[in-house]
């Protein structure tokens, strides 16, 4: 007995000496970022949130296979506490039982169903494993780049776990000491194995068993803090501090741009590592490299070099080179390490579309586009480097308020075309007008994006929608400028315009584009603007429900739609427009294979509408390719930028006179006006 003690007791003492520093390191590195506001509040939406993802694995069962073999051995070692504690309960004490539990035969079984559970997932990610052997050389895998090693080591710790603590029991149904009944199946089962041996060997396996079930647990304990397995401690305290109700929509800070209180110290964006928040740091060590976010990154999947997990892997590893500075305190600290080009490659830098595909997959919440989006503020505001096509864009909407430098006084032109007048608002918004029309840049400017701005402003018309627009007033929203790193010239704008919807008396706004609608409604409350925004997809599902506005039989065909990332993704508008194609009676509608939460990018977000893409393949068009094998007449959208990208993407592939980019309104008032190419469409009117 006091063998036992003396080195389960041992092992335990060294293993919480050796991890315990680790982790406490890792601890002060995490608490030397910046201040992160607005982590620790709402503790019943954590709470929810600690539910539905860890203990619900809701992300990771998206993935069934891999996701069930996960799920069984979270709540497998969950439940193996139980088991832990009765271990280290039975170095002292042969009839130990845990306070509150006892001996009950239905805690036997499941323990005993647990690691049974336990050991088959093993053998489904060591099937997983073997399939993807060499996928950490290959581009496709989601393992790619990932330390696979480490994988095959935990699979063997965790194995080893199960099946000493297997053997310890079985052992103990033949000494006399097995709490349990015959609900403990494989205990009893396996220990049938065991019985011929006698109960003085079994009393010597059961003791030999145990010390290696602790000493396996205690050294799995210490190699889980030196691995990217870490994310088995980190992962709920991530969870728990992510953004809620979720890491998408607004940017997670607006920083303090006002020029006067700006010093010499000052920093604006993360040019080393010491720039992240607390809560980024957090991100880098929760990493568990399964590459999920890897495989639905629109640009590593066309062949650019940006994968969101090796952007944290690589912030993880300078976070952990740069240890000696983060932890110099007030002595001399070792001389810093530029993130870009050091860790982060500009390519990569650039390669991001914002589309937030990564953090809507991430099974353990990692704020990706926050990290990104912060080097880039230190790139363009701090060294005033960023691809030089972008400097135009910039300048253009310092100097003429819209990216393409066309002007205000081209904000009123694509009313031209309509029949009736659109009021354009004077010192303030007239009482019997109900929304405020934010036409965007794209939409008043563009040829093709003006085209869905007309059918909307139609669509309104005709159901009685009182509006008005700003007209010449009407400033880009700085969406473009802050997805780039130029946070100053994107508050700026913000000022103007907020300054502008509040003289003017502004509540409730309609927007088409889903970057204004993204930044009118869920970033300008941060600078003063709190306006009720409404996206045209949302209010033509409000007309057709309320009968206001009646699709008629004029199209027929199949339509595609396209989830802008910032209208579904950013914002979960998945369903209104779909329910507006629904009404429509001629539209029969097929989705592509990646749709609402998983749609693909059309490539414009991020401000890449305005770079040249010259790496891989061009993200419109692998959209656009897999919209052409659904069979579909129309590609819908309800986006300008989507639109511009998809058409430009179809007219490369001279399928123009066979596909259609419509935007939703379009769609609905060709159902009223005969006119169809989507098939043998009736003539009369809705």
């Amino acid at each position: 007995m006091v063998v036992r003690i003396v080195i389960g007791m041992s092992a335990t003492a060294l293993a919480f000496a050796v991890a315990g520093r680790r982790l406490w390191r890792i601890s002060r590195m995490i608490r030397s970022g910046a201040p992160a506001p607005g982590r620790v509040g709402g503790l019943a939406a954590r709470a929810e949130a600690e539910l539905v993802e860890v203990g619900g694995q809701r992300k990771l069962l998206r993935w069934t296979v891999p996701g069930l073999a996960h799920a069984f051995t979270f709540w497998g070692f969950t439940l193996l506490m139980f088991t832990i504690l009765e271990a280290y309960g039975d170095l002292f004490s042969k009839t130990f039982a845990i306070w509150g539990f006892g001996h009950n035969p239905v805690l036997g079984f499941l323990e005993d169903f647990f690691i049974v559970a336990v050991l088959v997932a093993m053998c489904v990610f060591t099937v997983i494993r073997i399939k993807n052997a060499p996928a950490r050389r290959e581009r496709q895998s989601r393992f790619y780049g990932s330390h696979t090693d480490a994988a095959w080591i935990t699979l063997l710790l965790i194995t080893l776990v199960m099946v000493t603590l297997l053997l310890y029991r079985a052992a103990q149904t033949n000494t006399g000491d097995f709490p349990y009944t015959w609900w403990a199946f494989a205990s009893h089962l396996v220990g049938k194995a065991f019985h011929p041996l006698g109960s003085g060997v079994n009393s010597v396996l059961e003791t030999v068993f145990v010390i290696l079930n602790i000493c396996v647990i205690v050294g799995f304990l210490v190699f889980v803090s030196y691995s990217k397995h870490l994310h088995i401690f980190a992962a709920p305290i991530n969870v728990a501090t992510s953004r809620r109700p979720r890491a998408l929509g607004a940017l997670d800070k607006t920083p303090d741009m006002d020029m006067e209180n700006v010093t010499e110290d000052t920093v604006f964006g993360a040019g080393f590592v010491e720039h992240f928040t607390w809560k980024q740091m957090l991100d880098f060590v929760t990493c568990t490299e399964c590459g999920r976010c890897q495989s639905v990154c629109p640009a590593w999947n066309t062949g650019k070099p940006l994968s969101p997990k090796l952007v944290i892997m690589g912030l993880r590893d300078n976070m952990f080179s740069q240890a000696p500075r983060l932890l110099a305190g007030n002595g001399e600290k070792p001389e810093a390490e530029l993130l870009v080009p050091n860790t982060i490659d500009p390519d990569v830098l650039w390669s991001c579309v914002t589309c937030g595909a990564c953090v809507e997959e991430c099974p353990v919440n990692i704020e990706h586009i926050d990290a990104i989006v912060d080097m880039r503020r230190y790139e363009v505001l701090m060294e005033s480097r960023f691809p030089t096509e972008a400097g135009l864009m910039l300048r253009n909407i310092e100097n003429q308020g819209d990216p393409w430098g066309l002007g205000q006084a081209k904000r009123t032109d694509w009313t031209e075309a309509l029949d009736f007048e659109v009021p354009v608002v004077g010192d303030t918004i007239p009482d019997d007008v109900e929304y405020l029309f934010w036409v965007g840049c794209a939409g008043a400017l563009d040829e093709r994006a003006r085209k869905g701005v007309q059918a909307t402003a139609r669509m309104l018309h005709l159901a009685g929608v009182s509006f008005a627009i700003l007209g010449p007033r009407e400033s880009c929203t700085g969406d473009p400028a802050r997805r780039l790193g130029n946070e100053y010239l994107y508050q700026e704008q913000t000022k103007i315009n907020v300054e502008t919807l509040t003289s003017v008396g502004a509540k409730k706004i309609v927007a088409t584009c889903p970057h204004c609608f993204n930044s009118l409604k869920n970033e300008y409350p941060s600078l003063g603007g709190d306006f009720e925004v409404i996206h045209h997809a949302q209010l033509l599902d409000h007309l057709v429900a309320a009968g206001r506005l009646s699709p008629g039989r004029g199209y027929q065909g199949t339509v595609t739609y396209h989830d802008p990332c910032y209208l579904g993704r950013h914002n979960r508008v998945f369903d209104q427009p779909r329910s507006v194609l629904d009404a429509i009676p001629g539209v029969r509608q097929v989705e592509m294979s990646r749709c609402r939460e998983r749609s693909f990018c059309c490539g414009a977000g991020g401000a890449r509408m305005w770079m040249e893409e010259t790496i891989g393949k061009r993200i419109n068009m692998e959209r656009t390719d897999e919209a052409f094998t659904t069979g579909a007449d129309v590609v819908s959208t309800a986006c300008p930028y989507c639109m511009i990208m998809l058409d430009d993407a179809v007219r490369a592939n001279n399928k123009e006179e066979e596909v259609r980019v419509l935007d939703l309104s379009q769609l609905v008032e060709e159902s009223l006006s005969g006119q169809s190419r989507g098939g043998t469409a009736p003539t009369e009117q809705g």
